[in-house]
Parts: structure tokens; C-alpha cells; sequence
């Protein structure tokens, strides 16, 4: 056996004592790094609402403390996320916008079924606020009771700590076929509506969008126009646009000419990596509109009119909705036909020295609200800054407990009511409508979101 003089062999054991110093400072070191990053960064989160398109459930997982999430105005309110994969929990930290929460609960799920409370109830307060949890658990809830404002929830950032869970990652490369979709009706179309979307180009900015005539053969595609930022192409010339960043805006598509009277619109939001938009009613109906957005992580969302709707003709939807509206609303589909099917809101007849001024300010009145009927259903006046309320106005449900106001079974129970908005949703892929300004309370909007989008298609019908 080799021997070293004693010298040597000192020399060689301060090595390796120092070797193992160092290697103990790196390991502490990036654990310490790896503990300041929240499992929940860059995880899918969802929420019970947000207040609109700017505002969604991303932006608390995003680690932007200057990016927010804020819910609607109205209580419970919840936001969660997913982290993957279960994980062992420690901590979670909250960091609270002016609007905050005057009690909340930090409830756990392994299945998204059954919920256990993992934190009392808790009074939130402006600014972080770090919670010591102890559970494993898959997803993450803050599960807000009561606001402490007259807004919703607000939070800059929901950073959930511990060990595990699994990253969040796209794949390498997109589905090579749709999801497979249900039969007509219900929550999707059928694929063959939207066609082939393998053939779909990448996007270069944002999210690349096609347009598709569904007009049942009325027009050809030199004659179905979109126009974003003044500028007007028909689909045959160009039915491709890659939608960079923006602030805000609307996409109008046109029938015929690029300047005629068919016409309707959707709007969205697209930030640099998430797509937000919608359809809407909220004004009046003037072309069938549907919408399916696909990401990356393969989440796929279709919202506007439902298949039946697309595939009949228009006079039938006309008809349809004459048939199924009360008398107060019948003359909608006439007034301005065959254009437009004008919301009750914009409409004479519902307006102060109208036929109809006082179908919804008697409702109102008798449950506590002064409004003339056409700022009932335009969310207008003194129910501007009040969704929940104007919500249940307008779905005949503000003479119920307050905590039944959003229970979808007793929407439209009975007069006076927004049949105009009922129709729509009615007749909606997932019963999602934009019907009037606030119907996005209770989610029962057509707005769609979501982070890493890949394509967006939109259906244009006659």
C-alpha cells in the first residue's frame, strides 16, 4: 500500500475539506436561488372572473409585479393554479393591489374536485402578505369571501412555495390535427366547420388569425372583407393576418363591399404572449361570428353563434328570434332588418317616451334601484360601476338573496327581463354571450384567454 509523508497527507486532506466547503457554499447557495422561485411562475392559472381583457388570471403567475389580476365585482371570487403535479407546500405569498380581500381562505386540491382550507379565514391587507401552509397538493386556491372595496380582488402576484410539481412547458411541436369536437350543437363545431388548420402558417408576431367564410354560399371570398386599423382586404387576397401586440382593438368583417351595411366585429386585447378577446352582442347582431382559439399547450376554446345558427339562413334567424322573444322585443328583428338585430338598449321603444320606457325601471325600482330601462340594459348611470347588480337586473334575478344572483338556473326565470341577451346565449357555443355590457359577470360571456396562443379562427356567417 502507498504511503504519504505526513505533510502530503495534510496538504491533500485541507483539499478535500476545501473542495467540500466549496461544494456545500454552491449547493446552499443554489438552493437558497432555487427557493426564491415560486412553483406557481409561469404556471396555467384560471380565475372565477376578471374584470376585463387586461386584467386576467396570468398575469399573478407571471412574475411581473407590475402586471395584475382583478376579478368582477361581486362575492366569492376565486383565483387558483395548477402546478403540474403534486408538490409538497410550505408557503404562499399574496401580494395584494388597493383592492384586497377583507377575508380569504388558501384552499388545496389534488383531483380539482375536492377542496380542504389549508389557512382559517384570513383578513388580506394592501401590499405582500406570506401565509405558512403545511400540504401536498397539485393546485393552489385563494378563495376570496368578501372585498374589501367596492371593486373585486386584485393581485399583482400569487406565489405559491414548496417542493415539486412539474414545469409548464409547450410542446416541441403542434398538434398535426384538431381536437376532435362533438357532434353539431353544444360546446364546439364540428371540425370540418373549421377546416384544415394544419395548414395554418406560424406566427411571426403574436398569434396568427384566420378568416373563414361560412355564408353558406351567399358570398364568395373576393366579397367577405376584414378591416383592422382602417385597412380592408377580402379574405381571397389575404386570409391570413399575424396580430402583433397592441393595446386594444377591433377587427370588423363585412359582407359584399368593404363599407357595407352587413357588417360586425370582435375585439380583443393581445399582449406579448397572451391572446384576449371576444365576441359581443352587447350591440346588436349584425353577422354570425364564431371563434376558436388554439395554444400551444393544446388548450382549445370556441365561442359565438352555434352550429344551427350557421347553417341556416338568415331570415330563419330573424324568424327565430321574433318566435322566441316576448312581445316587448318582437319588433327588434324588424326595425332594422335585414341589417341588424339591434340591442334593447340602443332601441327607441326602450327609451325614455318609448313604448316600452318602463318595462325594467318598475323591476328595478321594486328591488331597490332607481334606472330608466335603457340604462338597465346598457349598464349605464348608476349601474356603470355596479356589475353584479346590473347583471341581475338584466337576468331577472336581483329579487332573489344576493347569493343566489349568479346561479345560472335562475337566469331569465321570468319577466321583465333581457331577452334579447337570452336569445343570444341561447343559441351560443357553450350558451356564452356577450348580451349586454356586464354579462361577463358569473363568466357567462363570450371572452376567451389564454397564454402562448397559436392560431385564432374566425368564423364569418350570413
Amino acid at each position: 500500500m502507498t504511503t504519504f509523508p505526513l505533510r502530503r497527507r495534510r496538504l491533500l486532506t485541507a483539499v478535500i475539506v476545501a473542495v467540500a466547503v466549496i461544494a456545500y457554499a454552491v449547493m446552499t447557495a443554489l438552493t437558497a436561488h432555487a427557493a426564491t422561485i415560486p412553483l406557481s411562475q409561469g404556471k396555467l392559472a384560471t380565475a372565477s372572473s376578471s374584470e376585463n381583457g387586461s386584467f386576467t388570471a396570468a398575469n399573478a403567475v407571471d412574475g411581473n409585479a407590475g402586471t395584475r389580476w382583478s376579478s368582477g365585482f361581486s362575492d366569492p371570487q376565486y383565483l387558483e393554479v395548477d402546478l403540474g403535479a403534486p408538490a409538497q407546500l410550505t408557503s404562499v405569498t399574496l401580494n395584494w393591489e388597493t383592492a384586497y380581500a377583507q377575508t380569504f381562505t388558501i384552499q388545496v386540491s389534488t383531483d380539482h374536485s375536492s377542496w380542504t382550507a389549508v389557512t382559517p379565514a384570513t383578513t388580506g391587507h394592501v401590499g405582500e402578505q406570506t401565509l405558512t401552509i403545511n400540504a401536498t397538493a397539485r393546485y393552489v386556491r385563494m378563495n376570496g369571501t368578501a372585498r374589501a372595496t367596492q371593486w373585486g380582488y386584485s393581485l399583482w402576484e400569487f406565489q405559491v412555495f414548496g417542493a415539486g410539481g412539474t414545469p409548464t412547458t409547450p410542446p416541441t411541436t403542434p398538434p398535426s390535427t384538431p381536437p376532435t369536437s362533438p357532434p353539431p350543437g353544444g360546446n364546439t363545431m364540428p371540425d370540418s366547420f373549421w377546416g384544415d388548420t394544419s395548414s395554418i402558417p406560424a406566427a411571426q408576431n403574436v398569434v396568427e388569425l384566420k378568416i373563414l367564410n361560412r355564408t353558406n354560399g351567399q358570398y364568395p371570398d373576393s366579397q367577405v372583407f376584414w378591416s383592422y386599423n382602417g385597412v380592408a382586404h377580402s379574405i381571397a387576397e389575404q386570409p391570413y393576418f399575424d396580430m402583433p401586440a397592441n393595446t386594444a382593438g377591433r377587427m370588423y368583417f363585412y359582407l359584399g363591399t368593404p363599407n357595407s351595411q352587413y357588417f360586425d366585429f370582435i375585439e380583443f386585447t393581445v399582449g406579448p404572449g397572451v391572446f384576449n378577446g371576444n365576441t359581443t352582442r352587447v350591440d346588436a347582431f349584425g353577422l354570425k361570428i364564431a371563434m376558436r382559439l388554439h395554444s400551444h399547450d393544446g388548450n382549445d376554446v370556441q365561442v359565438g353563434e352555434d352550429y344551427q345558427t350557421f347553417t341556416e339562413s338568415r331570415q330563419a334567424t330573424f324568424d327565430k328570434f321574433a318566435a322566441e322573444t316576448p312581445t316587448e322585443f318582437k319588433h327588434l328583428a324588424t326595425a332594422t332588418a335585414p341589417f341588424r338585430i339591434m340591442a334593447p338598449g340602443s332601441d327607441a321603444a326602450f327609451r325614455q317616451g318609448g313604448q316600452y320606457q318602463t318595462y325594467m325601471s318598475s323591476y328595478a325600482a321594486q328591488n331597490g334601484v332607481t334606472a330608466i330601462t335603457s340604462d338597465i340594459f346598457g349598464c349605464a348611470g348608476v349601474l356603470a360601476a355596479d356589475p353584479p347588480r346590473c347583471a341581475a337586473l338584466n337576468r331577472h334575478t336581483i329579487d332573489l338573496p344576493q347569493a343566489q344572483w349568479e346561479t345560472v338556473s335562475n337566469y331569465y326565470r321570468g319577466a321583465p327581463a333581457n331577452y334579447y341577451a337570452k336569445f343570444w346565449h341561447d343559441h351560443a357555443l357553450g350558451r356564452l354571450a356577450y348580451g349586454f355590457p356586464y354579462d361577463d359577470v358569473a363568466g357567462q360571456s363570450s371572452f376567451v384567454s389564454h397564454q402562448n396562443p397559436q392560431y385564432l379562427l374566425v368564423a364569418v356567417g350570413w
